[in-house]
């Protein structure tokens, strides 16, 4: 509480909602390590006092962080600092995700779920412009970091393209790198669909979350160099109070 008096302070005299000057420097507060996983954040009556401000003013600003997964409420004991998310730059750079957990000092582990050769997948034959019917290796994989699920990803490409994928360990080895080892075929432009959808039940096993809970769905169409057809389709699942996604735009 002390820490939060010291750091947090509120400007009536600027046309910023209340609300909004408490929650982001909360925000602030956890991204910059002052408040870390496991803290208690303090009830709101005593926010209220500290800050004086009405309790509806507390609550918004708390329950903005909660369903955005900063921080996590639990009946009976208190508001606690949930653990951290990750920052995924995967929205603006082609990299493996072992190779970008490995770049923050975290621990990738891949489980995989299936490995077949499939011919029901009208979806993925239209997304990778082949003919419907033809045979479609799927590639479905768990990805955690730390331990902890991060992402239930599917993949799909032509089976007679690449037959060898098929055998390849995947719980050891990258796909864009197994591409490039078996093929010479570097994905080096993708196509991707983001929208935030509830989680179902068996999404929600996957990832060890709550049914209906919010999710990052990412759907992605990658080609390599030198081909004018479609490599790879994906739909990538990401935990919600797992993930954050980052962008750099330039002119």
């Amino acid at each position: 509480m002390d820490i939060l008096r010291e750091k947090i302070s509120l400007d009536k005299n600027v046309p910023i909602p209340l609300y909004y000057q408490i929650k982001s420097q909360l925000l602030s507060l956890i991204d910059k390590g002052v408040l870390v996983e496991g803290d208690m954040i303090p009830p709101e009556n005593e926010f209220c006092e500290m800050l004086a401000v009405s309790r509806p003013t507390v609550r918004q600003a708390l329950s903005e962080l909660v369903s955005e997964g900063y921080i996590r409420r639990f009946k009976g004991l208190g508001t606690f600092v949930a653990k951290p998310k990750i920052e995924a730059r995967f929205l603006s750079d082609l990299e493996t995700f072992n190779a970008e957990m490995k770049k923050k000092d975290l621990i990738p582990r891949t489980e995989v779920l299936l490995l077949e050769k499939r011919v029901d997948l009208p979806t993925a034959n239209n997304q990778l412009n082949i003919a419907p019917g033809a045979p479609v290796i799927a590639l479905h994989r768990r990805r955690y970091v730390n331990d902890t699920p991060l992402v239930f990803v599917e993949t799909y490409l032509s089976y007679e393209k690449f037959p060898k994928l098929l055998d390849v360990e995947f719980k050891n080895k990258s796909f864009y790198d197994s591409l490039e080892e078996y093929y010479g075929l570097r994905i080096s432009r993708v196509i991707r669909e983001i929208e935030a959808v509830n989680a179902r039940r068996k999404e929600a096993e996957l990832l060890n979350i709550s049914p209906n809970k919010a999710i990052t769905l990412v759907k992605t169409v990658g080609y390599a160099d030198g081909l004018s057809n479609p490599v790879e389709y994906s739909v990538a699942r990401y935990s919600g109070d797992m993930n954050k996604f980052y962008v750099e735009l330039k002119r």
